[in-house]
C-alpha cells in the first residue's frame, strides 16, 4: 500500500520522542576514528525540496519497528544499520538522519560518516544534513574541498555570523589544528571580513593553532571594525598576554576607560592580574568597578577573592561578612525560591571556612560550616565538619557530626562511613576504622569503595587472607578498577610470595592505567624484587616525576643504593624526606640500608 506523508510522520512521532536526547548527543564531541569512504549510493533518487512518497511493504514497516524496538532497547547498532537501508532504499532524509544519530549514540563513527554522507546527498539543502557531512569529513582528516563547502554555504546563509561560527566549529574536529586555521582562513573570503566574527573566530583558530601572535592579529583586527566589541577586547587581553603582558594589561584597562560596564572583561583581567601576582592592581581594577557599579555587591566577593589569594585574610574577612550580610538582606526581601542569595552567602561561608583553616583556626571553620543552610551544601559541610573535628583529635564529636546526618541515598551512607572510618585511621585507631567499615560492608555489601578501604585496614592489621579476598571480591565486581589488582600484586611482591601472579595482576594494572605514578611504583617495585634494577630503575624515576613522594623516594633510592649510585640515592631520599619526614617507609629503608 501507499503511506502518505502524513501517515509516515505519525509513524516517526514514536521515534522522536527520543530525538532531543539523540540530537544532543550526535552532536558530541570526540576524536574520530579514520572511516572507510560511504557505500555507493548512485542508484538514490534525490527528492531535495519535498519528503519522497513511499510504498510502505509489510517488510517496511517490519523494520521499521525492528531499528525502534531495537534503539529502545539499547541495541544501537542493530537500528543504525536498519535505518541506513531503509534511508538507502526510500531516499527519506528522516531515515538518514536517524541512522546518524543511532550511529553517534553508539559512538559508532564508521558508520556515523556513512550515514552522515548518505543524509547530505539526499538532503543538499538541509543545513544540519550538510553540516553534519561535514564535520564528519573534517573529523576523519578528509579535507580536500572543505574550504570551499564551508564558503559555499557561508555564501549561502542569510545569517552570515552562524554560518561563521558553524565554519569554525567544523574545522575545530580536526586534529590538525594549523591545518584547520589554514582551512578557516581560506573559507572566510573576502565578502565576510568586514564582520568582526570572521577575525574573532580566526583569532580562535589560531590560538588553538599554537599562535599567539596571530591570534592576537586578529583580535586586534575584530576590534577596529568594532571598537565596543568585548569579546575582541577579551582575547587581546588573554591572547595578548602571551606576547606582550604589559601591552595586554594596558589595552584592556584603555577599553575599560571607554566602555566601564564591561564586567566580563574587566573581571578576566582581576583574574589575569591576581595570577600575576599584581595585587595592587587587582585591587585597583575592582574598586574602579565598584564606584563605576557601586550596587553590582558581586564584587565585595571579588575583591575578597583577590585578598584571600594574596593571604590579606583581615581584609578578605571584614568584605566576606560585609557580603554575607547582603545576602541576608536581599534573602529578607525577596522571595527564597527567586532568589540565589542563600547559595552566594553559603559560597561566602566557605571562603571563610578556607581562610580558617589557612590560619589554624578549626573552630572558626566549624562554626562558618555550622552556618551553612544551603540544601545543597548541607551534607558536604557535616562531612568537612567531622574531618575537621577529626583533625583536633575530638573523635567523639566527629562520629556525633556523622550520626546526625541523614543520608539520602547509598552514595552519601558510602560517604559518611569511608570518612568516619578515614577519621579513625589517621587517629591510630585502626580498630574503630575496621569496626565502622564493616559494619557499612554489611549495610552496602556491593560497594567497592568501602571494600577497597576496609581491605586495605585488614592489610594494616596485618590479617593478610581478609586482605586478600576482599581485593578479588573487588576485582569480581568491577573488573576494570586498576587499585585492587595494584594493591593486591603490590602486597605480593612485598610479602616476596606468589610472584608470577603479582605480575600478572600489576601487568593488569598498568594495562588500564599506564600513567598512574602508584601502579608504576608497584611495578617497578616487582622488578627491584626479582632482580631487574635496570627496568625497576626506568618504572620507579617514570612514578618519581609523576609523584615525587616519600614512599616512592624509597623505592627509587634504594634501587639506586644497590646499583652503587649512592650519591643519586641520598639526593632522592633528601627529597623525600622534605615531602614527609617523618614516613615510616622512607626511614625504615634508610636505616635498614645503613646509609646516613
Amino acid at each position: 500500500m501507499k503511506l502518505s506523508n502524513s501517515l509516515l510522520s505519525i509513524l516517526f512521532a514514536g521515534f522522536f520522542l527520543q530525538g532531543a536526547a539523540l540530537d544532543a548527543n550526535a552532536q558530541t564531541g570526540s576524536p574520530l576514528e579514520p572511516t572507510p569512504s560511504a557505500e555507493p549510493v548512485e542508484h538514490i533518487h534525490l527528492h531535495p525540496d519535498s519528503l519522497p512518497s513511499v510504498n510502505l511493504t509489510g517488510e517496511m514497516l517490519y523494520k521499521l519497528l525492528v531499528a525502534e524496538f531495537a534503539a529502545q532497547r539499547g541495541e544501537m547498532g542493530v537500528a543504525t544499520d536498519v535505518f541506513y537501508e531503509l534511508a538507502r532504499t526510500t531516499s527519506d532524509p528522516r531515515l538518514a538522519k536517524r541512522a546518524f544519530q543511532y550511529a553517534m549514540v553508539a559512538r559508532n563513527f564508521p558508520k556515523a560518516n556513512r550515514a552522515a554522507q548518505l543524509w547530505a546527498l539526499i538532503a543538499p539543502n538541509d543545513p544540519e544534513a550538510v553540516a553534519s557531512s561535514l564535520a564528519m569529513s573534517a573529523s576523519n582528516g578528509e579535507t580536500e574541498g572543505l574550504a570551499d563547502a564551508l564558503w559555499k554555504r557561508i555564501e549561502n546563509a542569510q545569517d552570515k555570523e552562524v554560518a561563521i561560527g558553524q565554519a569554525a566549529a567544523i574545522v575545530g574536529k580536526l586534529n590538525d589544528r594549523t591545518a584547520a586555521y589554514d582551512i578557516l582562513r581560506s573559507a572566510l573570503r573576502e565578502p565576510v571580513q568586514n564582520l568582526p566574527v570572521t577575525w574573532l573566530a580566526l583569532s580562535d583558530m589560531a590560538w588553538a593553532a599554537g599562535d599567539p601572535g596571530r591570534a592576537l592579529a586578529h583580535a586586534e583586527r575584530a576590534q577596529q571594525l568594532d571598537p565596543a566589541s568585548e569579546p575582541a577586547a577579551q582575547r587581546i587581553l588573554e591572547y595578548g598576554l602571551k606576547v606582550d603582558p604589559d601591552a595586554a594589561i594596558s589595552a584592556a584597562q584603555r577599553y575599560l576607560e571607554r566602555y566601564p560596564q564591561a564586567d566580563d572583561l574587566g573581571l578576566l583581567l582581576v583574574r589575569r592580574l591576581t595570577e600575576a601576582g599584581r595585587v595592587d592592581q587587582a585591587l585597583m581594577q575592582v574598586q574602579a568597578m565598584r564606584e563605576a557599579a557601586p550596587e553590582n555587591f558581586d564584587l565585595l566577593y571579588t575583591e575578597a577573592e583577590v585578598n584571600a589569594r594574596s593571604e590579606r585574610y583581615d581584609q578578605a574577612k571584614a568584605l566576606l561578612n560585609e557580603y554575607i550580610a547582603v545576602q541576608m538582606q536581599r534573602r529578607e526581601s525577596i522571595d527564597d525560591k527567586a532568589s540565589n542569595a542563600i547559595a552566594d552567602a553559603s559560597d561566602a561561608r566557605l571562603m571563610l571556612v578556607r581562610i580558617a583553616e589557612r590560619q589554624d583556626n578549626l573552630e572558626e571553620a566549624i562554626e562558618q560550616l555550622s552556618l551553612i543552610d544551603d540544601p545543597s551544601l548541607i551534607f558536604q559541610s557535616q562531612i568537612h565538619k567531622a574531618v575537621l573535628y577529626g583533625r583536633m583529635g575530638k573523635l567523639e564529636q566527629a562520629r556525633g557530626v556523622i550520626d546526625t546526618i541523614a543520608p539520602q541515598n547509598d552514595q552519601e551512607r558510602t560517604v559518611a562511613a569511608l570518612t568516619l572510618a578515614s577519621i579513625y585511621r589517621d587517629a591510630g585507631r585502626t580498630d574503630l576504622a575496621v569496626e565502622t567499615l564493616e559494619k557499612a560492608d554489611k549495610a552496602l555489601p556491593d560497594t567497592p569503595e568501602i571494600k577497597y578501604d576496609l581491605g586495605m585496614l585488614y592489610e594494616r592489621q596485618g590479617k593478610y587472607d581478609a586482605f586478600e579476598k576482599m581485593m578479588r571480591r573487588i576485582i569480581d565486581l568491577t573488573p576494570d578498577d586498576a587499585n585492587a589488582y595494584n594493591s593486591l600484586g603490590y602486597t605480593f611482591v612485598e610479602q616476596n610470595t606468589q610472584l608470577d601472579e603479582a605480575q600478572a595482576l600489576l601487568e593488569k594494572a598498568l594495562q588500564l592505567e599506564p600513567d598512574n605514578p602508584y601502579i608504576l611504583d608497584s611495578v617497578g617495585w616487582y622488578f627491584y624484587r626479582t632482580g631487574d634494577y635496570e627496568s625497576a630503575l626506568q618504572y620507579l624515576q617514570r612514578s618519581f616525576e609523576i609523584l615525587p613522594e616519600a614512599e616512592v623516594a624509597a623505592h627509587l633510592g634504594e634501587v639506586l643504593w644497590v646499583m652503587g649510585r649512592k650519591d643519586e640515592a641520598r639526593e632522592i631520599w633528601k627529597q623525600g624526606k622534605q615531602k614527609d619526614a617523618n614516613n615510616e617507609t622512607l626511614l625504615k629503608t634508610i636505616e635498614r640500608l645503613g646509609a646516613e
